[in-house]
């Protein structure tokens, strides 16, 4: 098992910081958040992409994936969408990063019209991507939280270069057991991102094992040679501890779940 974290913790952080925070406390990886807020976007020129590259690579570990915020099941024209999508695939491949995260985004459409537009976004995407070596990943969140729901579009889109991100908050809120979640995935699991918070009613992110979600029975379905991403969404919740200072803890803490849900194997 492979470990990152994301970048929205660290808002605003220099890439070369948090690159040197993820090495300090044995993250293999970081997960973007490309932002124009953030110093790495999609607009940002190739000289910035090739710094951050070397920041990167110079700690030791590696981009994990971009997570933008194209909506590919939402109402409207498909371009602008489609631009947005091979542009992250783009800033993905100048990073040398395997994944590119986007959102459903279809909420207020009948589920079939945001089914419709996410596979048909989806598909013409997907050989782009795959060109560039990049794999899209469509997260459990907003209209299609629930894995089976992401499955459905991604079944349909049949594409290998199309997968899921699995978010192990919204596929709990929308109540499927985690072992369902993987089930449904399948062979779509791009990688798997954990977190925790209080309850169903209080998101604000806090250490791993402090709260609610079912997180060793997600690792336990996790596959033992993929990724674990952990994203704490301190950017939205600016009253949350530091994600510094909780890092260490929660990467011991991932790897004690790993070491125990996979003891059998």
């Amino acid at each position: 098992m492979k470990y990152a974290f994301s970048t929205l913790g660290l808002p605003g952080t220099p890439l070369a910081r948090s690159a040197a925070l993820a090495a300090e406390h044995r993250y293999d990886g970081l997960e973007l958040r490309a932002h124009p807020e953030e110093p790495l976007h999609a607009g940002s020129p190739r000289g910035d992409r090739a710094t951050g590259l070397r920041a990167v690579t110079a700690a030791g570990v590696r981009v994990l994936g971009v997570a933008g915020y194209a909506r590919v099941a939402a109402a409207g024209e498909d371009e602008p969408v489609l631009d947005e999508v091979r542009a992250l695939v783009r800033l993905a491949a100048d990073l040398e990063a395997p994944f590119v995260r986007v959102f459903p985004g279809g909420g207020g459409l009948p589920p079939d019209r945001a089914d419709a537009n996410a596979v048909r976004r989806l598909r013409e995407a997907a050989p782009f991507a795959d060109r560039h070596g990049v794999r899209i990943l469509l997260e459990t969140h907003d209209s299609h939280r629930g894995a089976a729901a992401t499955a459905r579009v991604l079944h349909d889109v049949g594409h290998p270069a199309a997968g899921a991100l699995w978010d192990v908050l919204h596929t709990w809120l929308e109540g499927e057991p985690a072992p369902e979640s993987r089930r449904h995935l399948g062979e779509h699991l791009g990688y798997v991102q954990v977190k925790d918070v209080a309850s169903a009613h209080d998101l604000t992110p806090i250490g791993l094992g402090d709260g609610v979600l079912p997180l060793a029975e997600a690792v336990a379905s996790a596959p033992t040679a993929g990724w674990l991403c952990w994203e704490y969404e301190r950017r939205w919740y600016p009253d949350a501890a530091e994600f510094a200072g909780l890092l260490g803890e929660g990467r011991e803490y991932l790897e004690r779940l790993v070491t125990h849900g996979h003891r059998a194997e």
